[in-house]
């Protein structure tokens, strides 16, 4: 059962759940991905509700949202087991069916073809309506050599040398997932 909300009456709850990670799902190829995020923002652009979201151009996930043009945010309400950010922050969709190793639960969407997950009941049905590449000549030096370091072997995990499109998504639903 979907209990519906107003987005914004959870800002809090996503913005600090956020500090931890949540997770966007998409689909394509006939495939549902989720991976684990920590950056994105919630707001109003051209009169509508939005959820950016960052994603790395060589994440698997990326190649799968630029095919739906849609995504779910999954937002922890209360405990959660770690594993389940640890993991879908760790591993690639392009290897492991992160959904059936985890056990997680799909939930019907209401609005887009990408489903919410019952373990992290607060959701957003998203449907992009732009995409924007970052800007390098605007970033501070700190932060690119921070986030964005050229000088190290991006092959290892966790050393990310490649930069993040903002995928900007209409939120068209909002809801808790209840049993």
């Amino acid at each position: 059962m979907k209990k519906m909300v107003d987005a914004f009456d959870y800002a809090g709850d996503i913005c600090k759940a956020m500090k931890k990670g949540i997770l966007l799902t998409t689909t394509g190829n006939g495939q549902i991905n989720t991976m684990t995020i920590g950056w994105g923002m919630l707001g109003i652009e051209w009169g509508k509700p939005i959820f950016i979201a960052l994603v790395r151009e060589s994440r698997h996930t990326r190649s799968l949202l630029d095919e739906s043009g849609e995504f779910t945010v999954n937002i922890p309400m209360g405990d959660l087991d770690g594993n389940i950010l640890g993991f879908c922050g760790t591993k690639s969709g392009r290897d492991v069916d992160k959904i059936q190793s985890l056990g997680l639960t799909l939930e019907e969407p209401l609005s887009v073809h990408v489903p919410g997950i019952r373990q992290l009941p607060l959701t957003l049905e998203c449907k992009v309506l732009m995409r924007q590449k970052q800007d390098l000549a605007q970033l501070p030096e700190e932060i690119l050599k921070k986030y964005y370091p050229q000088s190290i072997d991006g092959s290892a995990p966790g050393k990310n040398r490649d930069f993040h499109i903002a995928y900007y998504g209409e939120i068209v639903n909002a809801y808790l997932i209840e049993d």
